[in-house]
């Protein structure tokens, strides 16, 4: 397998496990047409700075999913970032601790959240693009998965979160499977840990998968990814069909994609269509399929709710189901949805019995009537209302191991 190919794969296979209360180990949890779906989004540690988006800011009402990101397990334990995730203080925190340990920051905020939301799912996305490098070969052996599967489980178990996602193939997803299962007999609680996994739209990343034994260990696929800087021309992010009209535009397609995955053995109900809540553009280009100029600038995406800049047009491409803006000032494009193509896909998600939507990520949305995940939520308008996991005795943090009573 070659160098670009592997590095493709490790970049956009990622796998998610959460527990569900009311969910039996070993039950066949399906969305169709008369079931509910779910309605899911990424929360980043670093928005907190950057984006000064806080867990307060997130629309948990609206929600069946969270996606913590990111975590990157050492041996010893360590996180990614320990002021954001379990130190920083927010008004309502005591400064008195009285020698106890307790959680703070994300993680306490979080469990608050789902004390208050309990159809609130929250998981911990392990890693991403940001450690990519180090993690094959930290996985790489039946030895390190069991370790990486023990540490992830035991990490969750602190921090209050209903499951797990890390990164890679089928033998890490059978060890994180078989230490989710142990995780739950040694619990002698009834309920199932979910296993997803998040993978790319395009072709060259998921037909080198064994789709079908991936489905064999997990609940529900994220699909997601698919044009960009990498395509020759501008086009679409994430459209749901092709354009034969101006076959440049739309290099992937959702639809395309589900078909694939279904066709490799991947249940319809197992499949969760990504939406984006950024724009991705491209400068000097003449328009919609056109050449594009490839700039040294690091920042090639805007956020949703920045969008659309002054000058440009909002625009629609019926036929390949997706919305787009352009300036012929500035020759700026900029591929994103909208919530008219949000209402679009939750229309082409229940036609096709998928099992639901998600978006990365919260800080990107609007909080207003055009925000996206507001859109999904109520075009969705049933949403998966399984309970969260609230006890978690054997934290290693006081005020998570009690439960935060009178918070």
């Amino acid at each position: 397998m070659s160098e670009p190919l592997l590095h493709s794969i490790f970049a956009y296979v990622v796998f998610y496990t959460a527990v569900s209360q009311l969910t039996p180990t070993g039950q066949d949890t399906k969305c169709s047409m008369n079931s509910t779906y779910q309605n899911g989004v990424y929360f980043t540690n670093w928005g907190i700075y950057s984006a000064d988006y806080l867990p307060a800011s997130l629309p948990a009402s609206k929600l069946s999913h969270l996606f913590y990101a990111f975590a990157n397990i050492q041996p010893s334990g360590e996180v990614s970032d320990t002021y954001a995730d379990l130190e920083k203080h927010y008004p309502t925190d005591s400064w008195n601790d009285n020698g106890s340990t307790d959680a703070y920051g994300c993680v306490k905020q979080i469990y608050l959240l789902k004390k208050a939301n309990r159809s609130l799912k929250v998981m911990l996305s392990i890693r991403g693009w940001t450690y990519a490098p180090a993690f094959p070969a930290a996985v790489s052996t039946n030895a390190a998965r069991a370790t990486f599967a023990s540490s992830a489980v035991s990490l969750i178990t602190d921090w209050g979160f209903d499951g797990i996602d890390a990164e890679n193939f089928v033998l890490l997803l059978k060890a994180v499977r078989s230490a989710l299962d142990k995780a739950s007999a040694q619990s002698g609680l009834d309920y199932h840990f979910l296993l997803t996994v998040a993978a790319s739209a395009r072709p060259i990343t998921y037909n080198a998968l064994n789709l079908k034994d991936m489905a064999d260990f997990t609940d529900f696929f994220n699909l997601m990814d698919y044009a960009g800087s990498f395509s020759a021309f501008s086009g679409h992010q994430a459209n749901l069909y092709p354009n034969p009209n101006n076959s440049n535009t739309t290099p992937f397609s959702t639809d395309k994609a589900i078909k694939d995955y279904i066709q490799a053995g991947v249940p319809s109900n197992k499949i969760v269509l990504g939406m984006l809540t950024y724009g991705r553009h491209f400068s000097g280009t003449a328009g919609l399929g056109k050449t594009f100029t490839i700039t040294n600038s690091t920042t090639d995406v805007y956020e949703y709710n920045t969008l659309p800049k002054p000058g440009a047009t909002e625009m629609n491409d019926m036929i390949a189901g997706a919305t787009y803006s352009y300036d012929p000032v500035s020759k700026e494009l900029i591929s994103y949805d909208t919530v008219s193509s949000v209402q679009h896909k939750v229309g082409y998600i229940q036609s096709r019995s998928l099992r639901g939507g998600m978006f990365w990520e919260a800080s990107g949305d609007r909080n207003d009537s055009s925000s996206l995940i507001a859109a999904s939520f109520s075009a969705l308008s049933r949403i998966d209302a399984t309970l969260n996991w609230l006890s978690y005795p054997n934290s290693r943090y006081s005020n998570i191991a009690a439960g935060m009573p009178g918070e």
